[in-house]
């Protein structure tokens, strides 16, 4: 669901709730977009997270703490410096816009009292967070919007701060049903469209919501409805407008499965038939619905230029392998030249001089062919044609076949480190990956650059017979698990043919139950490029078999004997451990 303006007012609601009178006592500004502000209150200390990001805007109280950078950004300084130990007074949000204001009390460096605002714009790509004085004129903002960047507004110090109107949208929670109908008649759009861009703060899914609620098809048009439809369209909209005017939030999030589906300040009733579950409040509703997909998408950001360096590097080594195989299929026909030499030396002795072809039998084949010849030549100088022709082919198919192989693994390698970066959790697993890299000789190390103290670990989990499972996320961890780690009689798991992770299971001595085997199993499916299929050929086989090659590459493996079996890769049951 959108962050709308129903999301906003609950979120607001408890915000003033949890932190009207209390002190701000910490800034800290983890991303270029984020700030996370600590606040005080007599109930105890409260975090309150705030991204701006344009790709995944939130504001929600947390009890997580993030790093953040040795040097402060300028903004976070200006808000240390205006706002640090600062009172917020109120928490507000005008109208349903997507808008929090947070009015703060400080002193100044002459003890005198002061007012600010701190101004949240939950937008998607035009969020941002705005910092203003008491006459709401703009004192700095995480973002600066200039005139070439934005036509309707600028977002710079010393501009007046003010909520641009560029979709002229109505008040649902005091629209008369006379101001109703005019709006829906006068739009030309389908229903459920006309419902939320004509009111302010309502998404697409609450406006599916009220047609379901009213039995009209979102589908149709307004004038396509009768007079009766209308005032029941009417009421069934200020029906479910009336929790969020007296502030009854019931947030839930709709799970299709155990996929997260919707997300919602209040019930959803055309979407009963996915898997419910309700929280006490919206903040827990939104750090559990975006927690990962925030940090997915932080990550890959952290990780462009690494992928750039890995999707360059494959992309020239897949030409390259395009460009061998092409030369060594130029090379099929080798024998036959040898062939050709060796029946003129048997049948060219008594050829005319000038001949331009010899037909003799293949003693090969039991076949008649014919051999083309250089009149020129004689019949010995045409033999040794096709002799060198054939040798210098042989060569070529040796040298070809060689260095066909080592781009194959060269493309092998690039792909797991490819998937790596794909299963990547956190920075640290970015730092080991790019060690790797440089290792690989892929990324220069920069000589006045100290090398990095690497500190990921591999994931790890417990089957439900208590078994401990572990899983390599890059191939550094996966050589350090299976070589290392890992124990003769250790099980060792991996997709077939597919890049992916070693998984590694502790047996301790024992024989590992069949519902263990699959465990480990759905794990080595669900690291791999293979992750979302349903049927997926996993090898395993005791890591004493598991051998490496001298000179391979890292996370490259042999062995000669295995079992193999055939899963899913859905992990949503195994219980994951934080180490």
């Amino acid at each position: 669901m959108a962050f709308d303006g129903i999301t906003v007012a609950a979120v607001t609601r408890e915000l003033s709730a949890a932190l009207t009178g209390g002190r701000i006592t910490k800034i800290a500004q983890p991303e270029a977009d984020e700030l996370l502000l600590t606040i005080k209150t007599p109930a105890g200390a409260n975090r309150l997270y705030i991204s701006a990001s344009a790709s995944l805007p939130l504001i929600y109280l947390t009890d997580e703490n993030k790093p953040s950078p040795m040097t402060a950004p300028n903004f976070c300084m200006l808000l240390r410096k205006h706002i640090g130990n600062g009172r917020i007074t109120n928490v507000s949000q005008p109208g349903l816009e997507r808008i929090i204001h947070l009015d703060i009390e400080h002193l100044d460096e002459l003890g005198d009292l002061c007012q600010k605002k701190l101004i949240v714009e939950i937008m998607g790509k035009h969020s941002n967070i705005i910092f203003c004085d008491e006459k709401e004129m703009i004192i700095d903002s995480i973002k600066h919007v200039n005139a070439q960047m934005s036509s309707v507004r600028e977002v710079l110090p010393g501009r007046p701060y003010f909520i641009p109107d560029t979709m002229e949208k109505k008040d649902p929670l005091g629209i008369s049903l006379e101001d109703f109908r005019e709006v829906l008649l006068h739009k030309p759009a389908k229903l459920g469209k006309a419902i939320y861009t004509s009111f302010t703060g309502i998404s697409p899914v609450v406006a599916e919501e009220i047609c379901a609620l009213a039995g009209v098809d979102s589908q149709v048009t307004a004038p396509d409805l009768t007079d009766d439809s209308l005032t029941h369209l009417y009421r069934q909209f200020s029906y479910y407008m009336e929790p969020i005017r007296s502030g009854d939030y019931r947030p839930v999030i709709y799970y299709d499965g155990k996929n997260p589906k919707e997300f919602s300040a209040v019930l959803l009733s055309h979407y009963a038939r996915y898997n419910t579950k309700e929280f006490d409040s919206i903040s827990q509703v939104l750090k559990t619905y975006y927690a990962d997909k925030n940090t997915l998408t932080r990550i890959r950001q952290k990780s462009t230029d690494l992928r750039h360096v890995v999707q360059t590097a494959l992309e020239r080594n897949r030409k390259k392998y395009d460009l061998q195989s092409r030369q060594l299929k130029d090379t099929e026909n080798r024998d036959k030249y040898k062939v050709y030499g060796e029946l003129i030396n048997i049948y060219g002795y008594g050829l005319p001089s000038g001949s331009k072809e010899l037909t003799a039998l293949n003693y090969y084949t039991d076949t008649t062919i014919t051999i083309p010849l250089d009149p020129v030549l004689t019949p010995q100088e045409n033999a040794q044609r096709y002799f060198s022709r054939y040798n210098k082919q042989k060569r070529t198919f040796e040298a070809l076949t060689k260095l066909i192989e080592e781009t194959s693994e060269d493309i092998r390698y690039l792909e797991s480190i490819s998937n790596a970066l794909d299963i990547a959790m956190n920075e640290a697993d970015l730092a080991q990956i790019k060690e790797e890299l440089v290792q690989s000789g892929y990324i220069r190390r920069k000589a006045a650059k100290k090398k990095i103290k690497l500190n990921s670990r591999p994931m790890h989990y417990i089957s439900a017979d208590g078994y401990h499972m572990y899983v390599g996320k890059n191939n550094l961890q996966n050589d350090e698990l299976t070589f290392s780690f890992a124990t003769g009689n250790d099980w060792w798991f991996h997709a077939k043919d597919a890049p992916g992770s070693h998984v590694i299971v502790k047996t301790n001595g024992d024989e590992l139950p069949d519902r263990t085997f699959e465990e480990a199993g759905r794990l080595a499916a669900y690291y791999s490029k293979n992750r979302g299929s349903d049927k997926v050929e996993i090898d395993y086989v005791e890591k004493k078999h598991v051998k490496k090659p001298n000179g391979a590459k890292p996370g490259f493996v042999v062995y000669y004997t295995n079992y193999s079996l055939v899963i899913d890769s859905d992990i949503s049951e195994i219980k994951s451990v934080q180490d």
